[in-house]
């Protein structure tokens, strides 16, 4: 019978051979992405993911062209090591943000927030980039190949922020066996190694992690924010929920407080006032939407907590301290070896 210290060197070849693939793909040591999260994943936490030794993802958001670019600059005066830069589909300026990401040499650009347009995708080639889509379903995991995506991220509705409708319990079932020519990394709710480990062996190139990055020593959240957190348990991370169907919400997670109660009231009042006739339908979808304007930078940034959008997956309550981004890339690493040593103990 082997000790647990004899085991341990094949346990951790082993882990590594797993993530082996997407490593190779980012250019890191370990296949962790860092999800891209609105003023959050700035230059100070983008480069602690790198040289840590994952691969930390700028999140540009709303920012225009010049603001992307000082970002990017700042962030390689921090870090030597790969980076990417997550662009969300719908800016108006997309084109030159590309342009951007070319000029100052990022190697990865991320699409998000929708189907990422052709001449996008191409650009970012012809540059050298190499590109990465979110893929909600299989159907468009295999159209976005056909259009030259080098990589996948398929995310799960237990991811904080913007979700889609399906878990990725469901998602990694339906893509990771039909979906072998290029790396698929899994996001969403993921908060161990264990976790990490069995997506791995179902066939993910990698893992993305948002929520337990955003509570780092590293991040430049408000200590606030970051408290909110350690403070939560997975079930207070819940989508915003839509009143009325002819004024659609985007579903987006986070955790309950005073705003997200006043989200809902604000939306009775909004379509009290079209019941009226006091506000057309146009109108009142954008008094809806509006609600939440500046309301994730109020959280992060300023620290309300209570009406701010604490925008936060449901691995929120796996957030039990507030540590830094090397300790918490260790942990997942032990966790994973550990769970293979216990299969290689006890077979």
């Amino acid at each position: 019978m082997n000790s647990m210290l004899d085991l341990l060197p094949q346990a951790e070849a082993r882990y590594k051979a797993l993530q082996q693939r997407g490593a190779a793909f980012l250019g890191t040591e370990t296949a962790i992405l860092g999800g891209a999260m609105s003023w959050v994943s700035e230059r100070n936490l983008v480069a602690a993911i790198s040289n840590a030794g994952g691969f930390g993802v700028i999140a540009c958001g709303a920012m225009n062209p010049a603001l992307l670019e000082a970002e990017i600059a700042g962030t390689q005066a921090l870090t030597k090591k790969p980076f990417g830069v997550n662009l969300i589909t719908m800016h108006p300026q997309l084109d030159e943000l590309v342009q951007v990401c070319l000029r100052a040499k990022v190697g990865h650009i991320v699409f998000a927030g929708g189907i990422p347009p052709g001449p996008a995708i191409r650009a970012a080639k012809d540059g050298g980039a190499r590109v990465i889509a979110f893929a909600p379903a299989l159907v468009l995991a295999k159209r976005f190949m056909k259009s030259g995506v080098d990589a996948l991220v398929i995310e799960g509705a237990e991811a904080g922020g913007h979700i889609g409708p399906v878990s990725l319990t469901v998602l990694a079932q339906e893509i990771l066996p039909h979906i072998r020519d290029v790396p698929v990394f899994v996001a969403g709710g993921i908060g161990r190694g264990e976790a990490i480990l069995s997506y791995l062996e179902m066939g993910a190139a990698g893992a993305q992690l948002g929520t337990r990055f955003a509570a780092a020593t590293e991040s430049i959240a408000h200590a606030n924010f970051k408290q909110a957190f350690v403070r939560a348990n997975a079930r207070d991370a819940v989508p915003s929920i839509q009143l009325d169907e002819r004024f659609p919400v985007i579903p987006v997670r986070g955790l309950v407080n005073e705003g997200t109660k006043r989200f809902l009231a604000h939306q009775a009042e909004v379509v009290q006032k079209f019941q009226a006739g006091t506000l057309d339908k146009g109108a009142a979808q954008l008094e809806i939407e509006h609600f939440w304007a500046g309301a994730l930078r109020r959280a992060v940034i300023d620290g309300d907590v209570e009406t701010g959008s604490v925008m936060a997956g449901q691995s929120v309550g796996m957030v039990t301290a507030i540590q830094p981004v090397a300790d918490i890339l260790a942990e997942l690493k032990a966790q994973a070896v550990a769970a293979l040593v216990a299969r290689a103990a006890g077979s």
